[in-house]
Protein backbone atom coordinates (compact mmCIF):
# COMPACT_ATOMS: atom_id res chain seq x y z
CA UNK A 1 0.00 0.00 0.00
CA UNK A 2 1.38 3.31 -1.27
CA UNK A 3 0.68 7.26 -1.11
CA UNK A 4 1.18 8.79 -4.29
CA UNK A 5 1.55 12.39 -4.01
CA UNK A 6 1.44 15.10 -7.65
CA UNK A 7 2.08 19.11 -7.33
CA UNK A 8 0.26 19.99 -10.42
CA UNK A 9 2.05 23.55 -10.06
CA UNK A 10 5.58 21.87 -10.24
CA UNK A 11 4.34 18.51 -11.76
CA UNK A 12 6.53 16.25 -8.96
CA UNK A 13 5.82 12.39 -7.67
CA UNK A 14 6.60 12.58 -4.17
CA UNK A 15 5.30 8.72 -3.52
CA UNK A 16 5.89 6.02 -4.39
CA UNK A 17 9.70 6.76 -4.51
CA UNK A 18 11.92 5.76 -7.37
CA UNK A 19 13.55 2.28 -6.08
CA UNK A 20 10.02 1.45 -3.63
CA UNK A 21 8.85 -1.50 -3.81
CA UNK A 22 5.25 -2.35 -2.61
CA UNK A 23 4.39 -5.59 -0.91
CA UNK A 24 2.22 -7.30 -3.24
CA UNK A 25 -0.58 -9.13 -2.18
CA UNK A 26 -0.08 -10.86 1.62
CA UNK A 27 -1.33 -14.07 2.54
CA UNK A 28 -1.49 -16.35 5.53
CA UNK A 29 1.28 -17.05 7.74
CA UNK A 30 1.21 -20.64 7.22
CA UNK A 31 3.07 -22.32 4.16
CA UNK A 32 -0.33 -23.91 3.28
CA UNK A 33 -1.90 -20.85 2.62
CA UNK A 34 0.50 -18.93 0.31
CA UNK A 35 0.86 -18.26 -2.86
CA UNK A 36 0.55 -21.21 -4.79
CA UNK A 37 3.28 -20.15 -7.44
CA UNK A 38 6.54 -18.64 -6.85
CA UNK A 39 6.05 -15.88 -9.66
CA UNK A 40 2.16 -15.37 -8.97
CA UNK A 41 1.30 -11.91 -9.77
CA UNK A 42 -0.28 -10.76 -6.62
CA UNK A 43 -1.32 -6.89 -6.57
CA UNK A 44 -0.67 -4.12 -4.65
CA UNK A 45 -2.81 -0.76 -3.65
CA UNK A 46 -1.75 2.39 -4.21
CA UNK A 47 -2.66 5.78 -2.99
CA UNK A 48 -2.09 9.06 -5.27
CA UNK A 49 -2.77 12.96 -4.19
CA UNK A 50 -1.45 15.66 -5.91
CA UNK A 51 -2.63 19.35 -6.55
CA UNK A 52 -5.42 20.74 -7.66
CA UNK A 53 -7.03 17.63 -9.31
CA UNK A 54 -10.07 17.82 -8.39
CA UNK A 55 -11.06 21.10 -10.17
CA UNK A 56 -13.79 20.70 -12.78
CA UNK A 57 -13.44 19.76 -15.95
CA UNK A 58 -10.25 18.46 -15.46
CA UNK A 59 -9.06 14.55 -15.51
CA UNK A 60 -6.59 12.61 -13.75
CA UNK A 61 -4.83 9.67 -15.58
CA UNK A 62 -2.39 6.87 -14.85
CA UNK A 63 -0.01 4.07 -17.14
CA UNK A 64 2.35 2.04 -15.72
CA UNK A 65 5.27 0.77 -18.31
CA UNK A 66 8.35 -1.40 -18.06
CA UNK A 67 11.18 0.63 -16.75
CA UNK A 68 13.75 -1.64 -17.23
CA UNK A 69 14.07 -4.79 -20.16
CA UNK A 70 12.71 -8.34 -19.37
CA UNK A 71 10.59 -9.74 -17.20
CA UNK A 72 9.03 -6.18 -15.88
CA UNK A 73 7.48 -5.93 -19.14
CA UNK A 74 6.50 -10.01 -19.89
CA UNK A 75 4.75 -9.60 -15.99
CA UNK A 76 3.10 -6.59 -17.39
CA UNK A 77 1.85 -8.25 -20.51
CA UNK A 78 0.46 -10.59 -19.41
CA UNK A 79 -1.54 -8.41 -16.46
CA UNK A 80 -5.13 -6.63 -16.43
CA UNK A 81 -3.29 -3.58 -16.78
CA UNK A 82 -1.85 -2.78 -21.12
CA UNK A 83 1.30 -1.58 -21.08
CA UNK A 84 1.53 2.16 -21.95
CA UNK A 85 -2.53 2.82 -21.75
CA UNK A 86 -3.77 5.82 -19.68
CA UNK A 87 -6.38 4.87 -17.40
CA UNK A 88 -8.50 7.24 -15.48
CA UNK A 89 -8.27 7.79 -11.79
CA UNK A 90 -11.44 8.15 -9.44
CA UNK A 91 -10.24 10.91 -6.99
CA UNK A 92 -11.51 12.14 -3.82
CA UNK A 93 -10.47 14.17 -1.76
CA UNK A 94 -8.07 13.26 0.55
CA UNK A 95 -9.72 15.91 3.52
CA UNK A 96 -13.33 17.87 2.74
CA UNK A 97 -11.58 20.76 3.73
CA UNK A 98 -8.56 20.60 1.20
CA UNK A 99 -9.60 20.94 -2.66
CA UNK A 100 -6.36 20.86 -3.45
CA UNK A 101 -5.02 17.08 -2.66
CA UNK A 102 -6.99 14.13 -3.96
CA UNK A 103 -6.21 10.32 -3.62
CA UNK A 104 -7.30 7.48 -5.93
CA UNK A 105 -7.07 3.60 -5.48
CA UNK A 106 -5.54 1.69 -8.48
CA UNK A 107 -4.31 -2.26 -8.55
CA UNK A 108 -1.11 -2.78 -9.85
CA UNK A 109 0.63 -6.11 -11.10
CA UNK A 110 3.39 -7.94 -9.35
CA UNK A 111 6.21 -7.17 -11.27
CA UNK A 112 8.57 -4.53 -11.88
CA UNK A 113 10.91 -2.75 -12.51
CA UNK A 114 7.76 -0.01 -13.96
CA UNK A 115 8.00 3.81 -14.96
CA UNK A 116 4.56 5.04 -13.20
CA UNK A 117 3.43 8.12 -15.57
CA UNK A 118 0.15 10.14 -14.11
CA UNK A 119 -0.98 13.52 -16.45
CA UNK A 120 -3.99 15.80 -15.60
CA UNK A 121 -5.64 17.02 -18.53
CA UNK A 122 -8.30 19.27 -19.54
CA UNK A 123 -11.70 17.23 -20.72
CA UNK A 124 -12.05 20.06 -23.23
CA UNK A 125 -8.63 20.00 -24.74
CA UNK A 126 -5.59 22.26 -23.78
CA UNK A 127 -2.96 21.86 -21.74
CA UNK A 128 -1.35 18.57 -20.28
CA UNK A 129 0.70 18.26 -16.77
CA UNK A 130 2.34 14.83 -16.54
CA UNK A 131 4.61 13.57 -13.77
CA UNK A 132 6.78 10.32 -13.82
CA UNK A 133 9.24 8.15 -10.94
CA UNK A 134 11.10 5.20 -11.70
CA UNK A 135 11.41 2.36 -11.01
CA UNK A 136 9.04 1.20 -8.75
CA UNK A 137 7.92 -2.66 -8.26
CA UNK A 138 5.10 -5.01 -6.81
CA UNK A 139 6.81 -7.68 -4.70
CA UNK A 140 8.16 -8.73 -2.09
CA UNK A 141 9.46 -6.75 1.40
CA UNK A 142 10.73 -7.77 4.49
CA UNK A 143 11.13 -6.27 8.25
CA UNK A 144 14.84 -6.87 9.28
CA UNK A 145 15.36 -6.39 13.48
CA UNK A 146 17.73 -7.68 15.43
CA UNK A 147 21.50 -7.20 16.57
CA UNK A 148 24.55 -6.95 14.65
CA UNK A 149 24.29 -9.84 12.59
CA UNK A 150 21.27 -8.26 11.14
CA UNK A 151 23.14 -5.11 10.25
CA UNK A 152 26.79 -4.19 8.83
CA UNK A 153 29.18 -5.53 10.82
CA UNK A 154 30.42 -8.25 8.20
CA UNK A 155 33.81 -8.24 6.56
CA UNK A 156 32.83 -7.40 2.86
CA UNK A 157 30.57 -4.75 1.69
CA UNK A 158 28.56 -6.46 -1.12
CA UNK A 159 26.48 -4.74 -3.66
CA UNK A 160 23.05 -5.81 -5.52
CA UNK A 161 24.51 -8.17 -8.65
CA UNK A 162 20.60 -8.37 -9.96
CA UNK A 163 20.70 -7.82 -13.77
CA UNK A 164 17.90 -5.26 -13.02
CA UNK A 165 18.76 -4.17 -9.55
CA UNK A 166 15.73 -5.19 -8.42
CA UNK A 167 16.97 -5.84 -4.54
CA UNK A 168 15.70 -2.02 -2.84
CA UNK A 169 16.54 -0.66 1.21
CA UNK A 170 14.28 1.47 2.91
CA UNK A 171 15.97 4.23 5.19
CA UNK A 172 14.33 4.40 8.59
CA UNK A 173 15.75 7.89 9.00
CA UNK A 174 15.18 9.64 5.49
CA UNK A 175 11.76 7.94 4.40
CA UNK A 176 13.25 7.15 0.90
CA UNK A 177 14.43 3.99 -1.00
CA UNK A 178 17.92 3.59 -2.52
CA UNK A 179 19.51 0.70 -4.05
CA UNK A 180 20.62 -2.09 -1.34
CA UNK A 181 24.03 -2.36 -1.62
CA UNK A 182 26.04 -1.85 1.66
CA UNK A 183 26.56 -1.06 3.79
CA UNK A 184 22.63 -0.99 4.25
CA UNK A 185 20.58 2.11 6.60
CA UNK A 186 20.38 0.82 9.54
CA UNK A 187 20.05 2.81 12.74
CA UNK A 188 22.96 1.39 14.32
CA UNK A 189 24.79 3.49 11.15
CA UNK A 190 27.38 0.74 11.30
CA UNK A 191 29.83 0.59 7.49
CA UNK A 192 30.78 -2.86 7.21
CA UNK A 193 28.94 -5.28 4.80
CA UNK A 194 25.65 -6.94 5.70
CA UNK A 195 24.25 -10.50 4.26
CA UNK A 196 20.91 -8.76 2.69
CA UNK A 197 22.05 -7.78 -1.14
CA UNK A 198 22.84 -11.84 -1.95
CA UNK A 199 19.79 -12.59 -0.50
CA UNK A 200 17.59 -10.03 -2.41
CA UNK A 201 19.60 -11.31 -5.53
CA UNK A 202 18.28 -14.94 -4.94
CA UNK A 203 14.59 -13.95 -4.06
CA UNK A 204 14.21 -11.28 -7.04
CA UNK A 205 16.42 -13.56 -9.61
CA UNK A 206 14.01 -17.00 -8.37
CA UNK A 207 10.69 -14.74 -7.86
CA UNK A 208 11.08 -12.55 -11.03
CA UNK A 209 9.81 -9.65 -8.22
CA UNK A 210 11.29 -6.56 -6.98
CA UNK A 211 12.32 -7.23 -3.14
CA UNK A 212 12.54 -4.36 -0.47
CA UNK A 213 14.39 -4.83 3.04
CA UNK A 214 13.90 -2.41 5.42
CA UNK A 215 16.55 -2.80 8.19
CA UNK A 216 15.82 -1.30 11.98
CA UNK A 217 18.65 -3.56 13.90
CA UNK A 218 21.03 -2.23 16.22
CA UNK A 219 23.85 -3.65 17.28
CA UNK A 220 24.52 -4.76 20.58
CA UNK A 221 21.52 -5.02 21.76
CA UNK A 222 19.65 -8.05 23.87
CA UNK A 223 15.31 -8.78 23.87
CA UNK A 224 15.41 -6.74 27.38
CA UNK A 225 16.45 -3.63 24.94
CA UNK A 226 13.61 -4.49 22.65
CA UNK A 227 10.77 -4.29 24.92
CA UNK A 228 7.68 -2.73 24.07
CA UNK A 229 7.77 1.06 25.06
CA UNK A 230 11.31 1.30 24.34
CA UNK A 231 13.19 3.32 21.95
CA UNK A 232 14.34 0.53 19.65
CA UNK A 233 10.28 -0.83 19.38
CA UNK A 234 9.27 2.69 19.33
CA UNK A 235 11.03 3.35 16.02
CA UNK A 236 10.31 0.32 14.58
CA UNK A 237 6.65 0.48 14.83
CA UNK A 238 7.20 3.81 13.26
CA UNK A 239 9.13 2.85 10.62
CA UNK A 240 6.50 -0.05 9.98
CA UNK A 241 3.82 2.28 9.85
CA UNK A 242 5.50 4.25 7.42
CA UNK A 243 6.05 1.37 5.08
CA UNK A 244 2.71 -0.40 4.87
CA UNK A 245 2.64 -4.14 4.26
CA UNK A 246 5.51 -6.57 4.13
CA UNK A 247 5.75 -10.37 4.23
CA UNK A 248 7.22 -11.08 7.47
CA UNK A 249 9.87 -9.97 9.87
CA UNK A 250 13.65 -11.18 9.76
CA UNK A 251 14.83 -11.68 13.40
CA UNK A 252 18.88 -12.32 13.73
CA UNK A 253 18.86 -11.89 17.13
CA UNK A 254 20.61 -13.93 20.46
CA UNK A 255 23.91 -13.18 20.85
CA UNK A 256 23.70 -10.48 23.38
CA UNK A 257 21.11 -12.52 25.38
CA UNK A 258 23.93 -15.16 25.25
CA UNK A 259 26.25 -12.22 26.88
CA UNK A 260 23.08 -11.34 29.76
CA UNK A 261 22.75 -14.91 30.52
CA UNK A 262 19.02 -14.20 30.03
CA UNK A 263 16.87 -17.28 30.48
CA UNK A 264 15.10 -19.31 28.24
CA UNK A 265 12.01 -18.30 29.65
CA UNK A 266 12.45 -14.63 29.76
CA UNK A 267 13.68 -14.44 26.49
CA UNK A 268 10.41 -16.66 25.34
CA UNK A 269 8.17 -14.21 27.38
CA UNK A 270 10.35 -11.21 26.13
CA UNK A 271 10.09 -11.95 22.01
CA UNK A 272 6.02 -12.60 22.80
CA UNK A 273 5.74 -9.20 24.11
CA UNK A 274 7.76 -7.59 21.42
CA UNK A 275 5.74 -9.30 18.69
CA UNK A 276 2.16 -8.13 20.07
CA UNK A 277 3.29 -4.66 20.45
CA UNK A 278 4.00 -4.96 17.28
CA UNK A 279 1.19 -6.10 15.63
CA UNK A 280 -0.99 -3.99 17.81
CA UNK A 281 1.19 -0.68 16.17
CA UNK A 282 0.76 -2.29 12.86
CA UNK A 283 -2.70 -3.73 12.18
CA UNK A 284 -1.52 -6.80 10.99
CA UNK A 285 0.32 -9.71 11.85
CA UNK A 286 3.16 -10.41 9.52
CA UNK A 287 5.14 -13.64 10.05
CA UNK A 288 8.15 -13.27 12.35
CA UNK A 289 11.07 -15.93 12.02
CA UNK A 290 13.51 -16.33 14.49
CA UNK A 291 17.79 -16.88 13.07
CA UNK A 292 18.90 -19.40 15.47
CA UNK A 293 21.86 -16.61 15.53
CA UNK A 294 23.81 -17.04 19.18
CA UNK A 295 27.42 -17.75 18.14
CA UNK A 296 30.32 -14.80 18.34
CA UNK A 297 33.45 -16.46 18.39
CA UNK A 298 35.70 -13.42 18.98
CA UNK A 299 33.73 -12.43 22.55
CA UNK A 300 32.39 -15.05 23.61
CA UNK A 301 33.09 -18.81 25.10
CA UNK A 302 29.62 -20.15 26.17
CA UNK A 303 28.19 -23.29 24.55
CA UNK A 304 25.79 -23.61 28.01
CA UNK A 305 24.70 -19.94 27.50
CA UNK A 306 24.17 -20.32 23.41
CA UNK A 307 22.26 -24.03 23.69
CA UNK A 308 19.83 -22.30 26.22
CA UNK A 309 19.11 -19.23 24.03
CA UNK A 310 19.02 -21.42 21.03
CA UNK A 311 16.46 -23.47 23.14
CA UNK A 312 14.66 -20.16 23.47
CA UNK A 313 14.38 -19.67 19.94
CA UNK A 314 13.13 -22.69 19.15
CA UNK A 315 10.02 -22.55 21.58
CA UNK A 316 9.30 -19.43 20.40
CA UNK A 317 9.34 -20.30 17.21
CA UNK A 318 6.60 -22.75 17.69
CA UNK A 319 4.38 -20.34 18.91
CA UNK A 320 1.67 -18.79 16.94
CA UNK A 321 3.03 -15.96 14.70
CA UNK A 322 5.99 -17.47 14.68
CA UNK A 323 8.65 -18.97 12.67
CA UNK A 324 12.02 -20.99 12.94
CA UNK A 325 14.19 -19.14 10.96
CA UNK A 326 17.94 -19.91 9.60
CA UNK A 327 20.12 -21.95 11.81
CA UNK A 328 23.21 -19.23 11.23
CA UNK A 329 24.95 -20.86 14.34
CA UNK A 330 26.10 -23.59 11.97
CA UNK A 331 28.28 -21.09 9.47
CA UNK A 332 31.38 -21.55 11.66
CA UNK A 333 35.89 -21.76 11.13
CA UNK A 334 36.06 -20.08 7.68
CA UNK A 335 32.72 -18.14 7.73
CA UNK A 336 33.84 -16.17 10.74
CA UNK A 337 35.46 -12.81 10.41
CA UNK A 338 39.09 -13.16 12.46
CA UNK A 339 39.92 -11.68 16.05
CA UNK A 340 41.62 -8.74 14.70
CA UNK A 341 38.96 -7.55 12.93
CA UNK A 342 36.01 -8.42 15.95
CA UNK A 343 33.73 -8.57 12.60
CA UNK A 344 30.73 -11.28 12.22
CA UNK A 345 30.42 -13.09 8.68
CA UNK A 346 33.48 -13.43 6.46
CA UNK A 347 32.68 -13.08 2.94
CA UNK A 348 32.43 -16.44 2.74
CA UNK A 349 30.30 -16.77 6.00
CA UNK A 350 27.96 -13.68 4.28
CA UNK A 351 27.42 -15.89 1.51
CA UNK A 352 26.21 -18.51 3.38
CA UNK A 353 24.36 -16.97 5.70
CA UNK A 354 22.35 -15.23 2.73
CA UNK A 355 21.44 -18.58 1.48
CA UNK A 356 20.20 -19.76 4.45
CA UNK A 357 17.70 -17.18 4.61
CA UNK A 358 16.98 -17.14 1.05
CA UNK A 359 16.45 -20.56 0.94
CA UNK A 360 14.54 -20.80 3.80
CA UNK A 361 12.13 -17.84 2.79
CA UNK A 362 11.18 -19.60 -0.68
CA UNK A 363 10.59 -22.76 1.51
CA UNK A 364 8.33 -21.44 3.80
CA UNK A 365 6.22 -18.56 1.68
CA UNK A 366 6.89 -20.35 -1.62
CA UNK A 367 6.15 -24.33 -1.31
CA UNK A 368 5.90 -24.94 -4.72
CA UNK A 369 9.89 -23.85 -5.59
CA UNK A 370 11.74 -26.84 -5.82
CA UNK A 371 15.35 -25.18 -4.74
CA UNK A 372 17.04 -21.94 -4.69
CA UNK A 373 18.63 -20.38 -8.30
Amino acid sequence: MMILALLLADPAILSPQPWQVLQRTVGSSSAADTLAEPRGTGSAIIRLSGDDLLKPGMQAEFRLVPSIRGLARARLAASNQPSGDWTPLALKAVTPADSKLAAATVILPAGGWYRLDVRLRATAGGAVSTATVEPIGVGEVFLIAGQSYATNTNDERLQVKDSQQRVSAYHWETGRWQLANDPQPAPDRSDGGSIWPPVGDRLAEFLEVPVGFVNVAVGGTSTRQWLPDGPLSERMHRVGQSVGAFRAVLWQQGESDVIEGTSAEDYVARLQAIRAAAVAAWKSEPLWLCAQSTHHPTVYNDPQGESRIRAAIVTVSELPGFGLGPDTDMLTGPNRGGRGSRRHFSPTGQQNAAKLWSDLLIARFFPSAKSTP
